[in-house]
């Protein structure tokens, strides 16, 4: 045999050798993975169980010990809920207050982020550190002064009630700006010197350049919306303006609930984020990729 043929030899077992990762790293690698699946257990195992709650009967629900499988399986619960509640209109109340809340915020926080990051005015960074003193307070002690506001303006049990207090965001805000903020000056310059205005530097360079920044907003805007609850159960109390997350918590008696029935609805009212996530799902973790990587 050459010493050719050697050399080669030892390259391949080299390779091959250096290719196969050592066991520590194996068995690294399977201990990630069993911690993960364990998290994505412990997680989805709400869901699950809120699923075979829909289907069983009362006596199955509040059973001792638990029972896991409805046996057998009652689907008269998601009867129950629309005879329970007006749930057409409570679904399209939710609909509607979380489109134009994530609309108004869009359009707000971005024009105000791009504000604060771009154009310079007297006293910018004070403004902005009290528009961030906001997010310092807990939301519970507006809720007596908004109240109080919209009883005034006659606004209790009307839609704009519910999304008008929503539309403005210190988070949204700062998050826009922050991205703003890493955006190159070199493109502004660019549309400065082809006579773009402010606006229009704003509204056709900037804008579309904030995708990533703006899809976070909406992934938050639309989570926080369709589960809000506080602010929704403090300004109506006619039945046809409730959103479902306050409609939800009416099936909750004083004395004894329907579990299954009000599973039935919390799982129809988990169903269009369900349908959105798997069709938007690609969107929605570069939004949190986003969220999580900048500022």
């Amino acid at each position: 045999m050459s010493d050719v043929d050697v050399d080669l030899d030892t390259r391949a077992m080299t390779t091959s050798s250096s290719a196969q990762p050592p066991k520590s790293r194996r068995r690294g690698h399977w201990i990630v993975h069993t911690l993960l699946a364990t998290g994505a257990l412990v997680m989805i195992f709400p869901f699950v169980w809120q699923t075979l709650t829909a289907f069983k009967t009362y006596g199955q629900s509040v059973s001792v010990p638990p029972v896991i499988l409805p046996d057998p399986w009652v689907w008269t619960n998601f009867g129950e809920v629309f005879e329970s509640m007006p749930f057409g209109q409570m679904f399209m109340n939710s609909v509607l207050l979380t489109v134009l809340r994530t609309v108004g915020q869009v359009v707000l926080c971005t024009m105000a982020g791009y504000g604060f990051a771009r154009i310079p005015f007297k006293g910018r960074t004070v403004v902005f550190v009290l528009f961030l003193s906001v997010l310092m307070v807990p939301s519970q002690l507006y809720l007596l002064p908004q109240y109080e506001i919209i009883q005034s303006l006659g606004w209790l049990n009307t839609l704009q009630a519910l999304v008008v207090p929503g539309i403005f965001s210190a988070f949204g805000t700062f998050l826009m700006r922050q991205f703003f903020m890493s955006m190159p000056a070199e493109l502004e310059e660019a549309a400065r010197i082809d006579g773009a205005n402010p606006w229009q530097t704003f509204w056709r360079v900037m804008l579309p350049l904030a995708k990533p920044g703006i899809i976070a907003l909406v992934v938050f805007t639309v989570l926080w919306s369709w589960n809000d609850l506080l602010w929704p159960l403090v300004v109506t109390t006619d039945p046809t303006k409730m959103p479902l997350s306050v409609g939800l918590s009416q099936l909750v008696g004083l004395h004894s609930t329907d579990y299954p029935v009000l599973m039935a609805g919390a799982l129809l009212a988990t169903l269009p984020m369900l349908v959105t996530f798997m069709i938007l799902q690609r969107q929605f973790i570069q939004g949190i990729a986003f969220s999580g990587s900048k500022g």
